[in-house]
């Protein structure tokens, strides 16, 4: 699912307050952070300066004291689910009638247990050819315990028909994950129509055992059905469920109902319907509809930014050796969504605000959308059409897909992106691993919410490039067909994954799924180098705390040139200290270790400033180019790599240009007027516009210069990004006509903008300022509301106390009842802000620190004295 927030905030926010740091400076540090996406919350900031706080030792990663968490034992399976629902809008009920039907897995069964969770069940009915019977049943509002009529052979399937009503509203909520975080399975947005910011929409989200809140089912990923959804609505309202929409009648009281029907089977947690007032744009694939459902504002731009999914299908169908095989592909934008996005299959639901966009934002959309797109698109290969047995075993669906990502970016926009891909999903992983370690397949876990991590989603992902580039191309995708072919409609666990490989290479690959899949950890080495007696003397050292991390087995490339040309030597490291000889005639220019780029590592390489000029000026990849901006950034003031970085701002590449303007920040050295002159250039003329932003944040930290006119310029920018950077750096600076020109922009639903019109009237806003923070705190988006609403505090450190009344209630009840923890800790740290001033709000932040059940967020409310 859900495209893992993991780019996710919630580290990010731990990091922004305890400023941890890894165990090993990593070679490949983060460059840019992506606006969430994947199961998503917004994005973690930008990398820290060389200025950063010391690393934080690593602790011992002991054994889980988890339970062991088997896959669920298969008594009945379950082979067709046909379901008519209606909605009481009013109440928030789903008035459904379930016909299951179900069989015998290989013991004879004489009752039917169900998940069902917080249901009024009407009836439960045995259905024959003879007529319907009455059937006893007990019930606990969790499971739904049916004594059947006799007992039932193996080869004797048999289907019961339920009347019930689901509340979901009523169900206790266990609070979710960072990736999903609502777990009633259906949600009513906006269901009397008085909030006038969003419209009326009704949908689901059934992982990962979420479905049984809204039908009676096996709620297990190792069950599979078709299935048939009849949907009653008004007439207004536009459907969507799994499967091609087989027939649509209108109702003599004004209603309509829609039957969905799906005839190949996946998991019920895959089990999808939504309904509103969608607009649909038409699209097609090899004869197969595509379609896109968002809010009717947004259907001019719908195109421009799923249109290239039918590419995508074509690609991935190609790529894999396996077509499409579902009856139809739709995507869905829906309000309030409590994941990123969710690969329900044939028919997608995804975050609104990762998707819709006017046409004045489309341009700084950024590839995280498609991210977002080719994510759940390629789930329905793999977790779809071949599904994990068990949670345990989630990597299997979330690895392939985060790595689709990559997959996508290298086809479609080349091998830089791709790399930035890579590298920011290694440091999404390295910043988790700071305080967490666990095997990628963990069958001991306290909840299967747990699983979906940055271990599941990137680390994954990285470790399935590694065995890309180990077994070849070829190999790899010929692997992938075999597992998806002899697996197909069917649960499947890591053992089978390795004999596909296995039996497609003929190479026994225990040592890799074992070092990678089955053991916690990673690499983390240093590398030094030496010239003596005719070859590189080279030393690799694995430092990682190996008590409960393996020694790797590491194959990798190390690269030397001389008289500039670059000979690769292949090498396999196995040795906690190893030192390998490797052939030069003559001391080499630059050593390069792991010169592709593919290790999951975390790696300190002993490189002099003039290496590392070289390495950049000879870079046969983008993260060979980063690497030597990041480890000379430190060294800006010194001439020739102050030249370096300003030839960097030319480069191809926009991320090799954006990290060149962010080493230039604060540059004191002896080129201060050309340096300032070339970040005006870029400010004023750079294509990218996310590099024009950060060339107008880098001129705002000259503190004693005045780029007032680029700064007004920037504020008319055609980029939202640009124009927020503007506010930002004038918040530092303001004058009266700056607010009028800030104070025009205040209706603005732009996500960037509001952000930047917070952190500005925090900073120098007044009493006229207090209603827009009112308003904005009740109407922004979630990833907006963390920084306004400290922002908010601030503002009303300046106001006298009798005033701030309205606002200290909105900050507490947020604080309070908020879903998503960002926006509770945004609420908090608003409140604190108000500390010094009104001391007597010191026993309700202790009651909102108390009453708190996140227990990541405690930790964070404790830092904050």
């Amino acid at each position: 699912m859900k495209y893992s927030i993991l780019g996710a905030l919630g580290l990010a926010l731990m990091c922004q307050v305890t400023a941890p740091a890894q165990a090993v400076k990593s070679s490949k540090p983060a460059v840019v952070t992506k606006p969430a996406i994947r199961k998503k919350i917004p994005a973690a900031p930008e990398p820290a300066s060389a200025s950063a706080p010391a690393p934080a030792p690593v602790p011992n990663w002991l054994p889980s004291t988890n339970p062991v968490q088997p896959a669920a034992t298969i008594v009945h399976d379950l082979l067709d689910t046909k379901l008519d629902v209606r909605f009481d809008w009013a109440k928030q009920w789903l008035l459904g009638t379930a016909t299951l039907t179900v069989r015998p897995h290989f013991y004879p069964q004489s009752q039917l247990v169900l998940d069902a969770k917080g249901f009024d069940v009407k009836t439960v009915e045995l259905v024959s050819s003879a007529g319907k019977k009455d059937l006893k049943y007990t019930y606990d509002k969790r499971r739904l315990t049916i004594a059947l009529d006799r007992q039932y052979p193996r080869t004797e399937q048999y289907q019961v028909r339920i009347q019930y009503v689901a509340k979901p509203n009523e169900l206790p909520s266990t609070g979710g994950s960072e990736a999903i975080t609502g777990d009633k399975g259906l949600y009513f947005i906006n269901p009397l129509g008085t909030d006038k910011s969003k419209p009326r929409q009704v949908w689901t989200q059934g992982e990962t055992e979420a479905s049984s809140c809204w039908f009676p089912t096996i709620d297990r990923p190792n069950q599979r059905m078709t299935q048939e959804i009849s949907i009653t609505v008004e007439n207004g309202f536009r459907t969507l469920s799994n499967g091609l929409l087989t027939t649509s009648r209108r109702n003599s009281d004004g209603t309509r109902t829609d039957v969905w029907k799906q005839s190949l089977p996946s998991a019920p947690y895959l089990t999808m319907l939504a309904a509103g007032n969608f607009a649909v744009v038409a699209d097609t694939w090899r004869g197969k509809p595509v379609e896109y459902y968002v809010d009717p504002a947004y259907q001019p731009t719908a195109k421009q930014v799923f249109g290239n999914t039918p590419e995508m299908l074509d690609f991935f169908s190609k790529k894999l050796g396996v077509e499409y095989p579902w009856e139809k592909y739709s995507q869905v934008a829906v309000h309030d969504f409590v994941s990123g996005a969710m690969e329900n299959t044939t028919a997608t639901v995804i975050q609104q605000q990762l998707v819709q966009f006017t046409p004045r934002e489309l341009p700084d959309v950024s590839y995280e959308t498609e991210a977002v797109i080719a994510h759940e698109l390629f789930h329905h290969w793999f977790g779809d059409y071949v599904t994990s047995e068990s949670w345990s075993n989630l990597p299997l669906n979330e690895s392939f897909a985060d790595y689709s990502e990559f997959l996508w970016a290298e086809h479609k926009h080349g091998a830089d992106e791709a790399a930035l891909v890579h590298q920011t999903k290694l440091s999404n992983y390295l910043q988790e691993a700071q305080d967490k370690r666990e095997p990628l397949i963990r069958y001991r876990y306290a909840n299967q919410e747990d699983m979906f991590d940055r271990h599941s989603y990137d680390k994954g992902g990285r470790v399935l490039h590694m065995l890309r580039h180990y077994v070849g191309d070829e190999a790899f995708f010929a692997s992938l067909n075999r597992y998806l072919n002899q697996h197909k409609f069917s649960a499947t666990e890591i053992a089978k994954l390795r004999i596909a490989f296995e039996e497609t290479t003929g190479e026994d690959l225990m040592w890799f799924f074992d070092q990678w899949f089955m053991q916690r950890g990673h690499p983390e080495l240093r590398v030094a180098h030496a010239f003596s007696n005719g070859a590189v003397v080279l030393r690799v050292q694995q430092v990682q705390d190996t008590l409960f991390q393996p020694v790797y087995r590491l194959p990798v490339t190390v690269t030397t040139w001389t008289n500039n040309q670059p000979t690769d030597h292949r090498i396999v490291v196995t040795k906690a200290d190893q030192t390998f000889r490797l052939p030069a005639t003559q001391r080499p220019s630059l050593v390069k270790f792991d010169s592709d780029g593919i290790l999951l590592a975390q790696v300190t390489e002993e490189k002099s400033q003039e290496e590392l000029l070289y390495q950049f000026s000879h870079a046969r990849n983008y993260l060979q180019k980063y690497e030597a901006i990041e480890e000379l950034r430190s060294k800006s003031g010194d001439l020739i790599v102050s030249s370096m970085l300003r030839n960097a701002l030319n480069d191809p590449f926009w991320a090799v240009r954006l990290a060149a303007v962010n080493a230039l920040r604060k540059y004191k050295g002896a080129e201060g007027n050309a340096v300032r002159k070339d970040l005006q250039r870029v400010a004023m003329n750079e294509k990218k516009g996310r590099v024009r932003a950060a060339a107008i944040g880098a001129l705002s930290t000259f503190q004693n210069e005045d780029f007032s006119q680029e700064y007004h310029a920037a504020l008319k920018d055609s980029s939202y990004l640009v124009v927020g950077a503007a506010i930002e750096a004038l918040a530092k600076a303001p004058t009266v006509s700056t607010r009028a020109e800030v104070s025009a922009l205040q209706n603005t639903r732009n996500p960037a903008l509001m952000t930047a019109l917070a952190n500005y009237y925090g900073l120098n806003g007044t009493a006229d300022d207090y209603q827009w923070f009112l308003k904005r705190s009740q109407d922004a988006p979630n990833e907006v509301l963390y920084t306004l609403l400290e922002s908010f505090g601030m503002l009303m450190q300046r106001m006298p106390p009798i005033e701030r009344e309205k606002g200290i209630a909105r900050l507490e009840s947020l604080a309070r009842t908020h879903s998503h923890f960002y926006v509770r800790l945004g609420a908090y740290k608003g409140l604190h802000q108000l500390i010094p001033s009104m001391p007597t709000l010191k026993p309700t932040l202790q009651d909102i620190r108390a009453k708190e059940k996140d227990d990541n967020l405690k930790s964070i409310y404790s830092l904050i004295q």
